[in-house]
């Protein structure tokens, strides 16, 4: 294993008996990264300098013995939308004047107080409204298994970063499944926990940030510093006292329900379906009882969500200039447009109709522990592509699976459970009850010890 592979508990134990410090693990991954980086395009705000004064002052305070917290020392980066002070915040877009923040996301200080190196941003599409790494500011985004598809997004520089071998901890956003489908696509683990059990700022309906990494176990060392609490974030939860490291589960006797139709959008493909009902099987093994479920989503409820979502983005841009408007990807600002023509009342119908779905999900809840499903209905897409439909009009075709559990507020996971005979990866999503956010985590490091994980991740370009 390369010294760039070792996971969180890994990296701290060699820091604890100094056979690696910080410092010396950041230049090996800053090669890494220089090998892979010209070719995937993840990172924005890259400052590899910065980065080796970080490690080294986590150095020393590791050889004094007095680390921050659990992530002293520990690499990691921030989607562009995260803010952080001194940085601007482009949102993907070069619609946006590029303004220094003012201060550190809630995420971004949490990071710093417990001392790991933020050494970059990863790249999101304009405004996180697309799941593709496609921008009109950062260079095109690309998968790691294979350039020529697309990783997902808006969490897309992320889920390159992460599967790319990036270091061991990347946090992204999710207002629909923007750190769940990139995951799918990249075959890392994704999290999104209940909304408000990470602060973020500013908050919005079903917004969450969440960290992706190659296990389980590495997100769950993440939640430990990642979840306190936050006042900037009205929707923030009281401070927890859980566990974050104990992450064993008896399935036995858990009522799982298995959701292999969506209700609605894109048709799942052959292999995704199959990879699912093969994870399906491997948690009825372990005692669980898995049941077929009937979907939350309807198209009434994805249309309202269209309606709403559109006519909030026409009130932030509406103000722009032409020339800025002008600049905003041509698929965004053709899907922005119809929000224009949209009457309040037609937009509070639509916002409604995220409320039928949180009923929707909360009845399926009265039946079964957790819900099981694909992350992403297809196995891949191109990277040019804007979304999987590549259509303006019909742009929400593949959140399907994804986006009801953010208006329910409910904890839900991407894990890999299979590989495309094209080798492309497949997610499994893993859903829990709201607050119950150590049962994705729990469930999902059962179903990753029962397949070991991936084993061989992708490789930097040769030269």
């Amino acid at each position: 294993m390369s010294e760039t592979d070792l996971t969180i508990r890994e990296l701290r134990q060699r820091f604890a008996d100094r056979s690696l410090s910080p410092h010396e693990y950041w230049l090996a991954l800053e090669r890494h990264i220089e090998a892979w980086e010209p070719s995937i395009c993840a990172l924005y705000a890259y400052d590899p300098e910065a980065a080796r004064k970080q490690a080294q002052a986590s150095t020393d305070r590791w050889m004094k013995g007095t680390a921050l917290g659990m992530l002293d020392g520990i690499p990691a980066t921030l989607k562009e939308l995260i803010a952080t002070k001194g940085q601007p915040v482009p949102l993907g877009t070069r619609a946006i004047e590029l303004l220094p923040a003012t201060e550190d996301a809630p995420a971004a200080a949490r990071l710093r107080e417990d001392g790991s190196v933020l050494f970059a941003k990863t790249t999101c599409p304009d405004y996180g409204m697309l799941s593709s790494g496609l921008s009109s500011f950062h260079p095109l985004s690309r998968n790691p298994w294979d350039m020529t598809q697309n990783p997902g997004g808006s969490s897309a520089g992320a889920s390159a970063a992460a599967a790319a071998g990036y270091g061991p901890l990347h946090v992204g956003t999710d207002i629909g499944g923007s750190v769940r489908l990139p995951a799918g696509w990249t075959g890392i683990f994704g999290f999104k926990p209940s909304h408000g059990r990470i602060p973020v700022d500013p908050f919005y309906v079903g917004r969450c940030a969440g960290p992706m990494t190659r296990t389980v176990e590495d997100a769950a060392f993440a939640m430990a510093t990642l979840s306190r609490p936050d006042w900037r974030d009205g929707t923030s939860l009281p401070p927890n006292d859980f566990d974050w490291m104990d992450l064993g589960i008896d399935v036995r006797g858990l009522k799982i329900g298995l959701m292999l139709d969506a209700g609605c959008g894109l048709a799942v493909d052959d292999e995704v379906q199959a990879s699912v009902e093969a994870a399906g099987q491997r948690f009825e093994d372990a005692g669980a009882i898995v049941i077929p479920v009937q979907p939350v989503l309807t198209r009434e409820m994805l249309d309202g969500l269209d309606t709403f979502w559109r006519s909030r983005f026409w009130g932030d841009i509406e103000n722009l200039s032409q020339e800025r408007r002008n600049s905003i990807l041509p698929y965004i600002y053709t899907w922005a447009e119809g929000g224009a023509s949209i009457s309040g009342a037609d937009a509070v119908r639509g916002f409604n109709q995220t409320i039928e779905m949180r009923k929707s999900c909360g009845r399926l809840f009265t039946k079964v522990d957790a819900v099981i499903s694909p992350t992403n209905p297809i196995v891949s897409y191109p990277a040019e592509w804007a979304s999987p439909t590549n259509d303006p009009a019909r742009p929400f075709e593949h959140i399907c699976f994804t986006v009801p559990w953010n208006m329910s507020e409910q904890p839900a996971s991407s894990i890999n459970c299979g590989f495309s005979r094209s080798g492309m990866p497949i997610g499994l999503q893993i859903v829990g009850p709201r607050f119950d956010d150590m049962r994705v985590l729990r469930l999902s490091r059962a179903f990753e010890s029962w397949t070991g994980g991936i084993r061989s991740w992708p490789k930097p370009p040769a030269g």
